[in-house]
């Protein structure tokens, strides 16, 4: 004998069935931090929750220094830091931390100066520069460095990060990597004390605008962000002493010299990944290269940890394969394997 339900119930039984495993898989995951490898994250995510279904990875740039603080506080699911972290702030994540470079790029100093396509900056000058010691364009040590240029008889707007933030302490450590006063007086970190001259600005984006729209002016900022809005870098003068614009392979010669440390992280199994290239070797090395880490809690709820575990996998594979067009440096196969190991830490 069969039975016949009222229609109104068989509807609604029927639309709880279909929406119930629906919301038993969506998963939300919210990230902040870095500026700096923002467009390319945010490429990731936006392709890897199109790919994966019921998940959505929203991440907010707001600076190194934020993400950290947010991730110390838990109110986010994961971070991304230039400045890895220290000792001092792993500590505080009772869940342990797992952190992994996931990409690399290189920090520029870009310019508007009109007329000028092309500068060459010496090691003791762009120092100066941002130590507040040079303050005009048409200083003897610039323009010996670039005969012919038509250099603006113009004061130096010098553009530095208003915000905590991971390109300034990458930035500030390869300015004290090469000078032992600057490290004295402006110092090395997330946020330094700069000239009182100085314009201030939020984030990459902030900064590479401001740059923009002053003429006479020169900033640091990511090397993205720089290529998106058709700024003019100069060219560095590196430890080998040879002038190097930056550029894919001038990136990869310098992630080159990168050796990760035999350690684990203090407190833990987990391998330490944390590796500078405040100035490094090598004739055809851009000096201003580094690593970016994402930060994830490595004891943490086992359907999040699953969905991140595949989130760092899409980053070392797809994601990869984004990076050099989106004017990033991928990371060496070498260093993929350390991060797909570190990876299975996440539980």
């Amino acid at each position: 004998m069969k039975t016949f339900l009222p229609a109104a119930i068989l509807a609604l039984s029927t639309s709880l069935a279909c929406i119930a495993p629906a919301s038993a898989q969506d998963l939300r995951l919210t990230g902040s931090g870095a500026s700096f490898p923002f467009p390319l994250y945010s490429s990731w995510f936006k392709d890897f929750s199109k790919q994966s279904q019921g998940i959505t990875v929203d991440y907010q740039a707001k600076g190194s220094g934020a993400g950290i603080q947010d991730f110390i506080n838990n109110t986010v699911d994961f971070a991304a830091s230039d400045a890895a972290m220290t000792d001092e702030e792993i500590a505080k994540v009772k869940q342990g931390v797992v952190l992994l470079p996931m990409t690399a790029g290189e920090i520029v100093l870009s310019y508007n100066l009109e007329g000028v396509k092309e500068l060459k900056l010496p090691r003791d000058v762009y120092v100066d520069i941002f130590s507040g010691k040079i303050a005009k364009w048409t200083d003897p040590k610039i323009a010996a460095a670039n005969p012919g240029a038509k250099l603006p008889d113009q004061n130096i707007t010098v553009v530095a990060r208003s915000d905590s933030s991971g390109t300034t302490y990458v930035f500030t450590g390869h300015l004290s990597a090469v000078s032992e006063e600057f490290k004295k007086t402006v110092g090395h970190g997330t946020t330094v004390q700069w000239p009182t001259s100085f314009v201030k600005a939020p984030k990459n984006d902030g900064v590479t605008a401001t740059i923009k729209q002053t003429p006479g002016a020169i900033g640091y900022i990511e090397y993205t962000y720089a290529m998106a809005t058709k700024q003019p870098m100069a060219s560095l003068q590196n430890k080998a002493g040879k002038f190097v614009a930056a550029g894919d392979e001038a990136g990869k010669a310098a992630l080159a010299a990168a050796e990760f440390p035999a350690k684990t992280l203090p407190g833990s199994s987990v391998p330490d990944m944390r590796v500078w290239l405040f100035d490094p070797a090598g004739e055809q090395s851009y000096p201003i290269t580094t690593f970016t880490w994402m930060l994830f809690y490595q004891d943490q709820d086992d359907a999040k940890a699953k969905v991140l575990r595949d989130l760092v996998e899409y980053g070392l594979t797809k994601g990869q394969a984004m990076a050099p067009k989106m004017g990033y440096i991928p990371l060496p196969e070498s260093v993929v394997e350390k991060v797909r190991k570190a990876n299975a830490l996440i539980q």
